[in-house]
């Protein structure tokens, strides 16, 4: 049985005491990013949590729509537990919840062995490869999501928040009239995630928040927390935040863009080399030539939906070829045009709606498959990267995703065969039901003239 240390415990629970905190809100993420938790009384939390709190291991399966998915060792097994230890570490005050804090979790299974499909587990198991190599993987996330408000002029009963054309990069009232993401920018400061800045983007109703880089875990943590955060203020506002990838026919899809470096142990940066044209070491160009080798796999957890792939294609500023360029923002890998201890490369494959922990796990696996083995990228994309001579094209669909993160024998070995069957269960079940399912666009199609 994993057992925590109850004296960091309770001298965590009296802090929270002085800060007038009552209840902490003991969180995890499952598959797809969904923070599922437990609000714990601070007088009981000591007690509570010491031998872990315990949920249905079927919970990481539980679909959107609040189906079960048979993942192994789930409902076939009788439902049984998982344990949920809090990281006294990441307690935080929630500042727009009087009274809450917040803690990640680790989950273990009863015998306690840290649980495979835990996206936590998964990530501290690739970041677990680097320190084998004497490397601190560094991460800054990007993310952008719509917010929406409520309308009776469409089904959905929702509509973007202050529709306009032409507000991308606006400040102020004029792209945001409510002044919501002001409020949430300065809630999010006071939550202790690091935000950087904030700005509206391209489209309508559409923002991105940058978060300060930091060693991986923490950078994942930060970026798992900013979801849920980011939804719960807009739910706070009457309004609906999503970090789906493409919610809309007619304007642009919403990406998580990972920065990501690699220092040694001194702190000194291991992408950088100013004696090379471009400025990049071996071990960068390694990582480069990396994540190129495994973006199909990679497709699987950085644009995780159906929906996902409906946000790729020419023209979209989203990756539609498996390249990379420097400072081309049409390119699949971005080399930022700074260098010294802000060497790195930018990641620009992933959509929102992925989920942080795997998303970094991801990048990092196959950054460490091009590190472990020296491998070297092709040439760097000149011009406009939609040009499919130039380059593969990305998996055009999530089965054709999931069929390559499958056959990526190298890259499952990284995050784990447990979770790699757990994933691919869980996402295949996603298209069997969307299959059945029939569409709107269908109805209209084909219902009149049929």
């Amino acid at each position: 049985m994993a057992h925590f240390d109850t004296a960091g415990l309770e001298e965590a629970a009296a802090e929270l005491v002085t800060q007038k905190i009552d209840v902490v809100r003991v969180g995890y993420s499952d598959l797809i990013g969904t923070d599922r938790g437990r609000d714990v009384l601070v007088n009981r939390f000591a007690r509570t949590v010491e031998d872990g709190v315990a949920f249905c291991r079927s919970v990481y399966a539980t679909t959107p729509m609040g189906d079960v998915v048979d993942i192994e060792g789930g409902l076939q097994a009788g439902l049984p537990d998982v344990l949920a230890f809090p990281d006294v570490s990441t307690i935080q005050v929630v500042p727009w919840e009087p009274g809450v804090a917040h803690a990640i979790a680790d989950v273990y299974n009863p015998d306690g062995s840290p649980s495979e499909e835990s996206p936590r587990v998964v990530l501290k198991r690739v970041i677990q490869q680097f320190a084998d190599l004497g490397m601190r993987p560094i991460v800054g996330p990007e993310l952008e999501f719509y917010v929406m408000e409520r309308t009776d002029k469409n089904p959905t009963g929702w509509q973007r928040y202050g529709e306009a054309t032409g507000n991308v990069y606006v400040a102020g009232l004029k792209g945001d009239p409510e002044n919501v993401l002001l409020r949430t920018l300065r809630h999010l400061s006071a939550y202790g995630l690091e935000v950087v800045a904030a700005n509206h983007e391209f489209s309508s109703g559409q923002f991105e928040i940058n978060l300060w880089h930091s060693e991986a875990l923490d950078a994942a943590d930060r970026a798992h927390r900013f979801k849920t955060a980011i939804q719960e203020l807009a739910r706070q506002e009457d309004k609906m935040a999503t970090f789906m990838a493409k919610p809309f026919n007619d304007e642009g899809g919403s990406g998580f863009h990972i920065h990501f470096s690699t220092w040694d142990a001194a702190g000194q940066p291991l992408f950088d080399d100013p004696k090379t044209g471009d400025g990049l070491s071996k071990t960068g160009k390694a990582a480069i030539a990396g994540v190129l080798a495994h973006a199909p796999a990679l497709a699987a957890v950085s644009n995780p939906t159906i929906n996902s792939y409906k946000r790729f294609g020419p023209d979209t500023l989203a990756p539609w070829l498996i390249d990379w360029g420097l400072d081309n923002r049409s390119a699949m890998v971005r080399i930022p045009p700074e260098r010294g201890k802000a060497s790195r490369l930018e990641l620009r494959l992933g959509d929102a709606s992925a989920n942080p922990y795997l998303a970094i796990a991801g990048l990092l696996a196959a950054a460490y498959l091009g590190i472990r083995d020296k491998l070297d990228p092709p040439p760097p994309l000149e011009g406009y990267g939609y040009d499919p001579s130039k380059a593969d094209k990305l998996p055009g669909d999530l089965a054709s995703a999931l069929d390559a993160f499958e056959a990526d024998a190298e890259l499952a070995g990284i995050l784990g065969k447990q979770f790699v069957e757990a994933f691919l269960t869980y996402k295949r079940n996603e298209l069997e039901r969307f299959h059945h399912w029939v569409t709107d666009w269908e109805f209209r199609e084909y219902a009149y003239h049929l």
